[in-house]
């Protein structure tokens, strides 16, 4: 082992020594990260190793430390140009030393100290969206977004409970909006606290003397009568969107799942559908298609071609082009509720399917197949494999 001088305290140093261990001055290392040395002492600072200068004036801290972000062409000369993010000012060169010698050694994301609440955001939503399987998920973070006005230009690290509490009890919306506001804010802190933007998650101490915000009480669930659907049936060729509803009661689909079906997953020879959100059970699915609503999905095909729709259910008079979305499939199931005077709500054809089903002692894994619910059986989910004609000859148990 030899011994170096460092050139900024003088003092004798290892050769070994990454840094000097007297005033943090970066020493000899096999990487490039560190400056070299020569004849026993150290040269400048390798290339992309960062500078330390001092600011004219008197100043309380005049040695600045910054370091290359990037090179951009200047696009009136042509020629390229560094780019700099500043690490820190320090008041001595030797803690300028040691805070660019930590940063090379640990690099930290610089801009973590400044960013807002809208570039968290930004940031979170660039991974988050593209798991979303659907628009009308991605418009209910935006709207919930949209009451967050007030935060938006606030840096991420000086929000705190109350800043969040009062956007949330501030926002002139209903419970089930303010809900999903307290939802969106779980999971940004959660982002925030991942990338060391913030230390402390917020969020998940909000409303710690009890929450506000009033949970909807369950409705009570009410399954379609047979006489009801022989109504809808009767109905079919009248009410615009009847057929729709007797889809969704022979098929067990979500009605998320059912207004966006397309029409590349439909094989009418092969007699299925594919679709599918929420869960991993429930998404990509194969459901059979019942033979008394084969002729119902046959005409809706029909009417896409004319229309040059890739989707199974569309609206002529559609605003925003004449496929469905679940907001206007909810508006047509009212619809045709209110002209047939029923009391029911889109999510109940799924339940009449099921129950059905149950009724004419469909099989219970096979049953869950279908509607997409998880099967926790190991037998049955890993070593049991049913065929397409067992999940079509236990869907044709249900009758009208």
């Amino acid at each position: 082992m030899a011994l170096l001088k460092c050139p900024e305290c003088k003092h004798d140093v290892s050769d070994k020594a990454a840094a000097c261990p007297h005033c943090g001055y970066p020493m000899n290392s096999p990487t490039s990260t560190k400056p070299r040395v020569r004849n026993g002492r150290p040269t400048k600072f390798p290339n992309g190793y960062g500078c330390i200068y001092k600011l004219s004036g008197k100043r309380r801290k005049p040695f600045a430390v910054r370091k290359t972000d990037k090179w951009i062409i200047d696009p009136v000369t042509g020629k390229a140009k560094q780019t700099y993010i500043n690490i820190g000012y320090y008041s001595t060169r030797e803690e300028a030393m040691i805070a660019l010698a930590n940063y090379n050694e640990n690099p930290y994301d610089i801009k973590a100290d400044s960013i807002t609440f809208a570039e968290v955001y930004e940031k979170w939503s660039e991974g988050y969206f593209p798991t979303l399987s659907n628009s009308s998920s991605v418009r209910t973070v935006k709207a919930a977004y949209s009451y967050c006005n007030g935060l938006y230009d606030m840096r991420m690290k000086d929000i705190r409970v109350s800043h969040l509490e009062g956007t949330v009890l501030n926002a002139d919306v209903g419970d089930s909006t303010k809900g999903r506001i307290k939802s969106l804010f779980n999971m940004m802190y959660k982002y925030a606290v991942a990338h060391d933007i913030v230390e402390k998650d917020y969020a998940s101490v909000m409303f710690a003397n009890g929450n506000p915000i009033k949970r909807e009480s369950i409705k009570e669930v009410i399954p379609f009568t047979d006489e009801e659907v022989m109504q809808l049936w009767n109905n079919k060729d009248t009410i615009p969107f009847t057929d729709m509803i007797l889809i969704g009661i022979y098929s067990g689909w979500r009605p998320q799942e059912l207004s966006i079906l397309k029409i590349t997953d439909i094989d009418l020879e092969a007699g299925t559908m594919k679709g599918g959100l929420k869960t991993d059970a429930g998404k990509n699915r194969i459901v059979p298609i019942h033979s008394v609503i084969k002729p119902l999905i046959e005409n809706r095909m029909k009417e896409a071609t004319a229309l040059q729709s890739g989707y199974l259910f569309n609206d002529q008079n559609g605003q925003q082009g004449t496929y469905m979305t679940y907001d206007k499939y909810r508006k047509r199931f009212q619809k045709v509720m209110g002209r047939l005077k029923l009391k029911h709500r889109p999510h109940e054809t799924r339940h009449t399917f099921i129950t059905k089903a149950k009724a004419c002692n469909m099989d219970e894994y096979i049953l869950k197949l279908i509607v997409g619910h998880s099967i926790e059986d190991i037998t049955e989910k890993v070593y049991t494999h049913r065929t397409m004609e067992q999940l079509r000859n236990e869907i044709e148990k249900i009758t009208k």
